[in-house]
């Protein structure tokens, strides 16, 4: 017998040359809309997914969000301070999950919403998807998701690789927040195509877009009009925003000032779309040579 007789053919079960390890069925996450946020890095995926939590509890939903940033400020708004990493204290009980309760690693923040900052691996070492896999474990093993409406991961920054592509596993729904900007429209571009590949094998579907820190849409829009993506909100550069991250606060804490006002409009607006329920989109993500020829400037 050949030492590769036992290697399992893994081709095309989670997109073309994959070669990830499959979602186990017992790790499912039942009973909740579980929506997971992407976007070039620094374009506000925090920001939006921390606000979006706070308009899903403002409608009276019991919500749960999961930063899965080696950074972990994912929560950072909802807790007012930078709370411990899961991957952090499995270290310190060396990796005896069962040592742990609840309440080392999960965080209440603003109006109720449960804070788990995932973490990762030190850089250039392990692998993001697992750190992401247990802490789903952990939360299932605590039955935490039992009394849970709505799950948010915020996932870090554009990468598509297998690691960071484990929420899309879990998610109903994958959100895109871009700017209307090249940059942020090609990161989205890819981000699609990402989801695209997981939508072959996993429940998960594109929802659309989160036009960010933007005076105009017209590019974001140009986009979504030729891959067949939408757009679902637009959430204007306002001071306010800004402001609000400096006082470790969500928009729904701020002072109620007009442009303050506005945006959690946008935002309660947003939830309740997402609660509700909209029918997914099924983009084609553009070829490289078309975004340029789209965007890109003469």
């Amino acid at each position: 017998m050949s030492p590769r007789d036992d290697i399992p053919d893994l081709r095309g079960l989670d997109g073309e040359g994959s070669v990830q390890v499959q979602l186990d069925e017992n790790d499912k996450i039942e009973g909740a809309k579980v929506f997971a946020v992407y976007g070039k890095g620094g374009i506000g995926k925090s920001t939006t997914s921390s606000n979006l939590s706070a308009a899903f509890s403002m409608l009276g939903k019991r919500v749960l969000q999961i930063g899965c940033d080696p950074k972990h400020d994912s929560t950072f708004t909802l807790t007012g301070s930078l709370v411990p990493t899961v991957i952090d204290i499995l270290k310190d009980v060396d990796f005896h999950a069962e040592e742990l309760r609840p309440e080392d690693f999960v965080f209440e923040g603003f109006n109720g919403v449960k804070c788990v900052e995932a973490g990762g691996p030190p850089a250039g070492t392990g692998c993001g998807g697992y750190v992401v896999g247990q802490t789903v474990k952990l939360l299932k093993q605590h039955h935490l998701l039992d009394d849970t409406d709505v799950v948010i991961f915020d996932v870090l920054g554009d990468v598509v690789c297998g690691g960071f592509a484990a929420p899309l596993q879990h998610a109903d729904q994958a959100i895109v927040v871009t700017a209307n900007d090249f940059d942020s429209i090609y990161a989205m571009n890819r981000i699609i195509a990402a989801v695209e590949a997981k939508s072959k094998n996993y429940k998960v579907r594109l929802a659309g877009c989160v036009a960010n820190r933007s005076r105009e849409t017209n590019e974001v829009d140009r986009y979504c009009e030729r891959s067949g993506f939408r757009r679902l909100a637009h959430m204007p550069d306002l001071d306010a925003i800004r402001r609000s991250r400096l006082k470790k606060k969500t928009l729904f804490e701020m002072p109620e000032e007009a442009d303050v006002l506005h945006a959690r409009g946008e935002y309660l607006r947003l939830a309740q779309s997402l609660w509700t329920g909209m029918d997914p989109v099924s983009p084609h993500s553009l070829p490289d040579r078309e975004i340029f020829e789209l965007l890109g400037f003469d």
